[in-house]
C-alpha cells in the first residue's frame, strides 16, 4: 500500500494531482480542499494517500490532512459510499463541517453535499454519528497542545504542506489567536 507520495508536482485539476517522484509519474485523486491548496505546477509537493483496489482498477486517493483521510476512511465504510462519493463530500465541505453535520444529524445538510441523496444522508449519519468525533476531539487535542486556536493551526498546516518550514510558516501566519 502507498500512504504518501513525495516529490514534485507535474500537474494539477480540480479532479486530479500527478505527484513525479524521481521520474515516476502517480496520478492522485483529490477533493478540492486538497487542490486549492496544491503549490504551484513543478513545486515540492507531498500528499497522504489511500490505495484503493477495485476489480480492474488501482486508484490512488490524495489529502494534504490526516482528517482528510481519515474522514474519506470512515466515509468508506459506510454501505454505499464509495471513494468517488466520499471525495464529493469532502470536496463539498470541510471535515469539521461534515463531522459538525453528522453530529447534528443534519439530513438537509448532508444532501445539500453533491451526490448524497436522504438515504445515504440518513446511514452516513446512522453509521458514523458515534465516530466522527474522534477526528474532532484529537485536532482540537493537537490544536490546544500547539497553543494556537484551530484556525491558526489551519493556516500553519497549510503553509508547512505548501512548502514552508516550521519556523518560516509561524513568521508568515498573522497573528490570528482569538485569545
Amino acid at each position: 500500500m502507498i500512504a504518501r507520495l513525495s516529490g514534485k508536482l507535474a500537474s494539477k485539476s480540480p479532479e486530479s494531482a500527478v505527484i513525479d517522484v524521481h521520474g515516476v509519474g502517480y496520478e492522485v485523486f483529490i477533493p478540492l480542499s486538497t487542490y486549492v491548496l496544491l503549490p504551484e505546477i513543478n513545486a515540492p509537493a507531498e500528499l497522504l494517500t489511500l490505495t484503493f483496489v477495485k476489480d480492474d482498477s488501482i486508484r490512488l486517493y490524495g489529502f494534504l490532512t490526516r482528517e482528510e483521510k481519515e474522514m474519506f476512511n470512515m466515509l468508506l465504510s459506510v454501505s454505499g459510499v464509495g471513494p468517488r462519493l466520499a471525495r464529493n463530500i469532502l470536496s463539498g465541505a470541510s471535515v469539521r463541517e461534515v463531522v459538525s453535520g453528522i453530529s447534528a444529524s443534519d439530513v438537509d445538510f448532508l444532501k445539500g453535499l453533491p451526490g448524497v441523496g436522504k438515504k445515504t444522508a440518513e446511514r452516513v449519519i446512522v453509521d458514523l454519528k458515534d465516530k466522527v468525533g474522534t477526528i474532532v476531539k484529537r485536532d482540537a487535542d493537537v490544536s490546544a497542545k500547539a497553543g494556537y486556536e484551530p484556525v491558526v493551526n489551519d493556516v500553519l498546516s497549510a503553509l508547512k504542506n505548501l512548502g514552508y518550514k516550521p519556523k518560516d510558516a509561524e513568521e508568515a501566519a498573522p497573528d490570528m489567536s482569538l485569545s
